[in-house]
């Protein structure tokens, strides 16, 4: 598979476990922004969301867990103009990688 352009995703889930949540939690921070409780912006090339998806389903349980992936369209256009709020705006923090 190929990389292509990134696409920005909303990702939210409902863990039933506070341990599987916690797990799930660390593996979306490797992937995403963190928004809110269980919301995270992410980002992501085609190879980045398998990648992200698989490491989820390690994860949770599917029975009674549950996690979405809202497609927001390409990570070139601005996020600000495709997410509303309301009470504390939504701010979106450029991610930059760093090489030491």
């Amino acid at each position: 598979m190929r990389d292509t352009a990134r696409q920005c995703y909303l990702v939210t889930y409902d863990i039933a476990s506070d341990r599987r949540l916690r797990k799930v939690f660390q593996v979306m921070r490797g992937f995403g922004d963190h928004q809110q409780l269980s919301v995270f912006v992410c980002e992501l090339s085609d190879r980045e969301l398998v990648l992200l998806k698989e490491k989820l389903r390690k994860e949770i349980n599917h029975a009674e867990d549950q996690v979405l992936f809202v497609e927001l369209g390409p990570a070139s256009q601005q996020t600000q103009q495709r997410i509303a709020s309301l009470g504390k705006p939504f701010t979106h923090e450029e991610r930059h990688c760093v090489i030491v």
